[in-house]
């Protein structure tokens, strides 16, 4: 893979979003690895982009903020080249029950999820469309489209993934005839720091629930999304790639 192409991955600085970057530096692209409040966590995420690849930069921006996310795509052209890639990564998690959502949480949820998504995706579609090119992948969660599961419980979070899937068939319409792919990844039970604290019988409890009786790894979603703007994936748009191990909630 050429090393002139050039990412973009929103949350990039943990879990999920920092296994992607370093999968993709490893692919040799230059990656922009966006964080909203640590620095000091982007720059040690940053080292370790840079052990696979060097061409790395930590960019700041609140994604939620349709303005911010403006101003990120501008930083990022300058700081690597124009994007041939962008991976909305950021989501915010939200467990509660819909009569105890207040409004602030429920927009939180609706612009840190769907909004971050749009906003960035709309940022830099010019830059693709004048290209002719270009790759956006958006990280869903698991089955948030086609199964009611766990939605009870965090019905914000899950109401803004099942749209995250829409906007992503929705562009991979209408950006086809730029050239440009839309897909999703919508990743299971993934160990990071968010399961790190869960009690031990819960997360036996899901587990058992896993038919290949386990929690996926952050490097397992990355490998999912290098597929995905690879050229092995160059007639693949429109499509919800599913990390679970097999679970349907």
């Amino acid at each position: 893979m050429s090393a002139s192409r050039t990412a973009l991955v929103t949350g990039g600085t943990r879990g999920i979003g920092k296994a992607i970057a370093m999968r993709l530096a490893r692919d040799g692209f230059r990656v922009a690895v966006n964080y909203a409040r640590e620095r000091g966590g982007a720059a040690r995420a940053i080292d370790e982009v840079k052990a696979m690849g060097p061409a790395a930069v930590a960019l700041q921006a609140d994604v939620s903020r349709p303005e911010e996310c403006g101003r990120l795509l501008e930083d990022a052209a300058r700081a690597i080249g124009p994007l041939d890639v962008l991976v909305n990564n950021v989501g915010p998690f939200l467990e509660r029950a819909l009569a105890d959502t207040s409004d602030d949480e429920w927009r939180q949820m609706m612009d840190g999820n769907l909004g971050s998504a749009f906003w960035c995706s709309r940022a830099v579609l010019p830059s693709m469309r004048a290209r002719g090119a270009g790759s956006i992948v958006n990280v869903s969660a698991l089955n948030a489209e086609v199964s009611p599961g766990m939605t009870h419980e965090a019905p914000a979070y899950f109401v803004a993934k099942t749209a995250v899937v829409m906007l992503t068939r929705s562009m991979a319409r209408s950006e086809g005839i730029h050239n440009i792919r839309v897909n999703a990844v919508s990743p299971g039970f993934i160990e990071t720091e968010a399961y790190a604290g869960w009690d031990p019988v819960e997360q036996a409890r899901w587990r058992s629930h896993i038919p290949l009786g386990r929690f996926g790894r952050p490097d397992e979603v990355a490998e999912a999304v290098a597929f995905l703007v690879s050229e092995k994936a160059g007639y693949v748009s429109g499509s919800v790639l599913h990390v679970h191990g097999g679970l349907w909630v």
